[in-house]
């Protein structure tokens, strides 16, 4: 579970945020999520409930962004919607594609007191 790790990272973010700017309590951390991060949002937000504890992120909600996975299909070379890395090209059925985006994990704003 990856999610902890990642969810840390988070908590870090905002700490030093909080050192930087001088705000206390972080209220809604946005978080941009790409379809194809394999990331598990529940378990991110348990992760980031756990280790906020005592920080200025403690009792902070996550609020999700989805974006799309995208990908370069060379079959019939174009840009594809893909919901996960194992799907086949919606345009021919293909399974020949690259992922071009959708692998983001990015804190993009704070709501902060």
């Amino acid at each position: 579970m990856h999610e902890v790790a990642l969810a840390q990272g988070i908590v870090d973010i905002v700490t030093a945020q909080s050192e930087r700017d001088g705000f206390k309590h972080a209220k809604v951390v946005h978080i941009e999520l790409g379809a194809l991060a394999n990331v598990m949002p529940e378990a991110l937000v348990f992760g980031f409930q756990s280790a906020s504890v005592g920080t200025a992120a403690e009792g902070a909600r996550i609020e999700f962004i989805p974006r799309p996975g995208t990908g370069w299909c060379m079959d019939c070379s174009v840009e594809v919607e893909v919901p996960a890395r194992v799907a086949l090209c919606p345009k021919c059925g293909g399974v020949k594609w690259m992922v071009t985006g959708g692998e983001q994990l990015r804190v993009t704003e704070l709501e902060v007191d």
